[in-house]
């Protein structure tokens, strides 16, 4: 195809047909790569990637090329070469989506490319997003008084989290400031701690227990230490779902204290936090709708494209007194309606939030409540028979969606020959193509796990799962008891 260009040389425009056929083009070459998902195996070909990236380095070109040989080697050659996230089969580290109409949301915000940053630059349009937001506040059961924002990711939305704690409860005195998490927090919590002006050796960790939730008795001592030490405790992390094992923190509890000890509560909820739009699983999340401010990506849990994070905040103009500025250059600031820029630190940004409003409103509330239902019954359904498979020792049961295990038997009498035998027993796995695992270091032991959150992910493909996971540590403890 052509590239569409005059001969003028400073003319960037297409005309409507060049641009209709290279949409066609696009959008052919996307809905056959989605339609061979269960033809090609679930991680690309790995072989020599290292020299075939220093081989893509390469110089802005002076001339342009036709969009059929750009499009040829991306499909053909370098997105086969990578994770196959969007596959049904993927259920390794924490599954992004990708549902097709966000997809269409995202072109149609970009063709268009209004500017969202401020209400008045285009007010129905913002109000699309803050509709989208007030559907989570909602899912989630927070106040009307609630305030957030679209991000990029949960690593965003606990920076800003964290910033809007502080500058509550801490003012200037920020050194003196103490925050609080587990061993099984996500690493993101620690480095946007740091981005908000809270050292690291102001971030307190607490122990989890046998299921890997936080021991509240430990945190009850560690607040009361810090206080006794002339420092101010502002901040408790809970987490509903861990990404090692899924584990989800005992949040009520957590909530009691930070409310006896006027601290922020924080719940991450970006692997979880959607299982609550389901009225039977919100007791698994009990206490979430109490907190302060809560992490969601909806890349997760609302299968979205990844960078799709969102912040909620129960006292939104806490929120607001945080990010509120003016310019001379700017419209005046309004009160009635949601003004992105007033809730975050971004003035030019996307349109992250027609994402969101499309899909919803084009599957229905409904049908993600029954989507996020399955996947955690798929989970308890897959982690009962994995617990039949001779050699697997569970070691956390599917507190949502999620659960982990090793590999043991008497010719595995070490740690170390355990963890190298759970280790290639991912690998193997997501070697046969069909399905992809990954584990995790928790304490020292590795760890197998599962994750169900795509999308994708039905019936079959956890059948396909638990089948092999028999067969490849059937293979493992006959080669181990062989090496003895």
């Amino acid at each position: 195809m052509k590239d569409g260009t005059s001969n003028d040389p400073a003319n960037l425009d297409l005309s409507p047909a060049d641009m209709q056929a290279m949409g066609n083009l696009v959008v052919a070459r996307s809905v056959a790569h989605l339609a061979a998902l269960d033809v090609h195996p679930i991680l690309g070909d790995y072989t020599d990637i290292e020299a075939l990236c220093r081989a893509m380095r390469e110089a802005a070109p002076e001339q342009g090329s036709t969009l059929d040989a750009l499009l040829d080697p991306l499909f053909d050659e370098w997105i086969p070469r990578s994770f196959g996230t969007s596959y049904p089969g993927y259920m390794a580290y924490i599954p992004g989506g990708g549902v097709y109409p966000a997809a269409l949301a995202d072109f149609i915000a970009d063709a268009t490319n209004r500017y969202t940053g401020v209400w008045q630059a285009a007010p129905a349009l913002v109000q699309l997003e803050a509709n989208a937001l007030d559907w989570l506040r909602d899912w989630m059961q927070f106040p009307a008084t609630t305030c957030g924002l679209f991000t990029t990711g949960g690593s965003m939305a606990m920076f800003n989290a964290i910033a809007c704690a502080r500058e509550k409860l801490l003012g200037h005195d920020i050194r003196s400031g103490t925050l609080y998490v587990t061993s099984q927090t996500h690493h993101c919590i620690a480095k946007a701690a740091k981005l908000a002006g809270i050292a690291h050796d102001r971030v307190r960790v607490i122990n989890v227990d046998a299921d890997f939730r936080m021991r509240v008795d430990e945190l009850e001592r560690a607040i009361a230490a810090d206080r006794a030490a002339g420092l101010k405790p502002f901040m408790v992390f809970s987490t509903a779902g861990t990404t090692n094992t899924g584990a989800v923190d005992p949040i009520e509890a957590v909530a009691d204290i930070a409310a006896r000890e006027q601290l922020w509560h924080h719940v991450d909820g970006a692997y979880g936090g959607f299982f609550h739009m389901v009225p039977e699983l919100r007791p698994l999340l009990s206490g979430l709708s109490r907190a302060d401010s809560l992490t969601l990506d909806p890349h997760k849990g609302m299968f979205m494209p990844y960078g799709t994070g969102a912040l909620l905040v129960r006292d939104g103009e806490a929120l607001r007194a945080l990010h509120a500025s003016s310019a001379g250059y700017l419209p005046d600031n309004q009160n009635e309606f949601y003004d992105p820029a007033q809730y975050g630190p971004e003035l030019s940004r996307g349109f992250p939030g027609l994402r969101i409003w499309l899909t919803v409103k084009f599957f229905g509330a409904a049908r993600y409540r029954a989507a996020l239902a399955e996947k955690r019954a798929l989970a308890v359904w897959a982690a009962d028979e994995v617990a039949k498979i001779p050699g697997i020792v569970m070691d956390a049961l599917p507190q949502l969606s999620l659960f982990a295990f090793h590999l043991e038997s008497p010719a595995l009498d070490t740690l170390a020959a355990q963890n190298a035998a759970t280790r290639a027993l991912m690998d193997r796995i997501t070697a046969r193509g069909q399905v992809m695992l990954t584990g995790a270091m928790v304490g020292e032991r590795f760890l197998g796990r599962v994750c169900v959150l795509s999308f994708r992910t039905r019936r079959e493909q956890m059948e396909t799962c638990v089948r092999q996971l028999a067969e490849e540590s059937a293979v493992l403890l006959v080669e181990a008891a062989g090496r003895k």
